[in-house]
């Protein structure tokens, strides 16, 4: 199996994963970051495919993640609303899985890098390491919103959501 198919598989998982967890949430700020994440992961299976049928290598603006500008409105609209939340106890873990997945794919995607002799290829690769790692600080921020989301709200400074 080349690196694209593998990286094409991975990236289909997380989208399933994703998209399966957003029918299941009820609230609909922490939908709004699962289906971005789930989007995320189809623009890196398409950028995979496409570098596996011979394509250039390249991650266009279009392509790049919006994630952290994205859970900072969220955030920011949620503490305007001012209301009470809570979840379930399996978000939390849900979150959690979801954060592991993500800590891999950038393990993974770091070490093909160095792999690959074309410098194209290793760019990209790098390129969606960070953005894998960008997925990673942004379910931190929701597992730490979970853990606590009234005081989170009220204390966030939002120095956890700048750009990677």
């Amino acid at each position: 199996m080349s690196i694209y198919d593998f990286a094409m598989k991975m990236e289909q998982d997380g989208r399933s994963f994703y998209l399966a967890h957003a029918e299941k949430v009820s609230a609909p700020e922490l939908k709004r970051i699962l289906l971005e994440l789930a989007d995320d992961e189809l623009k890196h299976y398409n950028l995979f495919k496409s570098m596996g049928e011979g394509h250039k290598a390249e991650l266009t603006g279009s392509q790049q993640t919006h994630i952290l500008s994205t859970v900072r409105n969220v955030f920011e609209t949620m503490k305007a609303a001012n209301k009470n939340y809570s979840f379930p106890a399996e978000a939390k873990k849900i979150w959690q899985e979801a954060q592991e997945v993500e800590k891999k794919s950038e393990k993974l995607y770091r070490e093909k890098a160095e792999e690959v002799s074309a410098p194209d290829q290793k760019k990209v690769l790098h390129a969606i390491a960070d953005e894998e790692h960008k997925h990673w600080v942004t379910l931190q921020n929701v597992i730490e919103f979970l853990d606590r989301p009234k005081h989170w709200l009220e204390d966030a400074e939002w120095t956890k959501l700048e750009e990677y």
